[in-house]
């Protein structure tokens, strides 16, 4: 599997376990470690979205080969 989407699916998995963590606990991770509404937070969300949009190409791969 090619770096990129290795790193876009890592950071991906941490949006998905932070969002988790707020729909079942009311915490958001993310909050907690940079700050509310700081410029860190909205970076992090960034990457998370940048991310997950990388990561809608793997439906495309033939990652069988």
């Amino acid at each position: 599997m090619n770096t990129l989407y290795k790193i876009a699916l890592a950071i991906a998995i941490v949006g998905c376990i932070n969002w988790g963590l707020v729909g079942i606990l009311s915490f958001n991770l993310v909050e907690f470690l940079f700050g509310n509404a700081t410029i860190l937070t909205r970076v992090v969300y960034t990457l998370v979205a940048v991310s997950g949009l990388i990561c809608l190409g793997i439906f495309t791969k033939d990652l069988d080969h």
